[in-house]
């Protein structure tokens, strides 16, 4: 399915309620023993789009990606992006040698798509989908995404610094963090923040 296909049928999902959803494509939102599937909105609108449940570093469509983050009221009642989102792990020797223009976090933000789903304070909660954004990266914020990325590789190829060194205080749009469980974890992934969000997801 190319990009302008998937844009005309994810449009159709405005406002409908991704638990309906689940239950008819059979996704879980949480298991036997209460544990959620943190996951499980983009695999419902995966398999609503055809696509089996993927976790390459390609682009999960080929040519393009699927991202799905929450929007969440703040206290006077008004949506807002409620946080940062993952893009895609961060490997040292492939970011350390590769140019941006090569790059998987260029390939995968260069032409994805953004479903913005609202959220309650518990995951039982009806989830609704708020909008559908094409994600084509150009001009200012291109330019800032690459200096982002220049600055993530230039601190893994410094002998006096590191991978381990890599902070989420770097990176005006982009920023790489730790991924996994617990304080202890040595992995690292590419997190777009919010005010990068806000340039392409209108609420």
């Amino acid at each position: 399915m190319d990009r302008v296909e998937a844009l005309q049928q994810l449009e159709l999902l405005v406002g409908q309620d991704l638990h309906l959803l689940a239950r008819e494509h059979r996704v879980e939102i949480a298991g036997p023993s209460g544990r959620v599937n943190k996951g499980w909105a983009g695999h419902v609108i995966e398999r609503y789009l055809g696509l089996p449940t993927n976790s390459a570093q390609s682009p999960n469509f080929g040519s393009w990606e699927l991202k799905v983050i929450p929007l969440k009221k703040d206290r006077a009642g008004r949506l807002q992006i409620k946080e940062t989102m993952a893009i895609t792990m961060i490997d040292p020797v492939e970011v350390g040698s590769t140019p941006f223009e090569d790059s998987h976090l260029c390939r995968k933000l260069k032409k994805a798509v953004i479903v913005a789903r609202t959220v309650g304070s518990s995951v039982y909660e009806p989830s609704f989908v708020h909008s559908v954004s094409a994600l084509d990266l150009g001009g200012k914020v291109l330019a800032q995404v690459k200096r982002d990325y220049v600055e993530i590789q230039d601190c893994i190829n410094d002998a006096a610094r590191g991978f381990a060194a890599l902070s989420g205080a770097m990176g005006t749009y982009i920023q790489p963090r730790t991924k996994g469980a617990g304080h202890g974890s040595t992995s690292r992934a590419f997190y777009a923040r919010k005010i990068f969000l806000q340039e392409f997801v209108q609420i």
